[in-house]
């Protein structure tokens, strides 16, 4: 399966597919970790439709991972705050190395925007995960949604070999994989709520 994955920036036919990774991740992926009333919640803070996650290309970097033709994971990254909006594959693709390559991605990117840093608003389902990869969490805290109270973990990153004291560790950072790079993103000119 993983040599039929292909890493690339998102393009406004993946929106569609965005809307049901993110949709699939929560209810099934996350359903060992958050109730049912909790995950319906969830899914609620974004309509399960093209247009708003669209929009959302439009806000913020997405980067995608395809199988045969469809998205099966993504991540949005806001570039200016050094933050992982999201970060999402498609539950039965689960374990199989998608989302640390979407991670890796989304860190060279930012690293080679200049950033030194990334934060993330990690569910449950991630946050365990993330810690054994080097990030350094930073406070739980508990989001609502439709009534729900939702837990997160803040964590942060240090990207390039600086730790987050600020000294350099080594000579640069790790190069991933390279993105390869689809056509420019359809615009979109609407907004959706932000969920994470």
């Amino acid at each position: 399966m993983q040599q039929r994955i292909r890493y690339r920036a998102a393009l406004g036919r993946d929106a569609a597919d965005q809307a049901e990774v993110f949709h699939h991740a929560v209810m099934q992926g996350a359903a060992g970790r958050y109730t049912l009333a909790q995950r319906e919640a969830w899914v609620s803070a974004l309509p399960r439709e093209a247009s708003a996650w669209l929009a959302r290309q439009a806000l913020y970097a997405t980067l995608v991972a395809e199988c045969d033709g469809h998205c099966v994971g993504f991540v949005e990254l806001d570039t200016s705050e050094g933050r992982i909006e999201t970060l999402y594959v498609w539950p039965s693709l689960g374990r199989r190395g998608i989302a640390t390559q979407l991670l890796e991605l989304a860190e060279q990117r930012l690293h080679e925007q200049g950033m030194t840093r990334l934060r993330i608003e990690a569910s449950l389902v991630l946050a365990d995960a993330l810690e054994r990869r080097g990030w350094q969490r930073v406070g739980d805290e508990w989001v609502e949604r439709q009534g729900e109270s939702l837990p997160r973990v803040g964590l942060v990153k240090a990207l390039g070999g600086i730790p987050l004291g600020g000294t350099p560790l080594g000579e640069g950072a790790p190069r991933g994989i390279p993105l390869d790079e689809g056509s420019p993103r359809e615009a979109s000119r609407g907004k959706t709520p932000h969920d994470e």
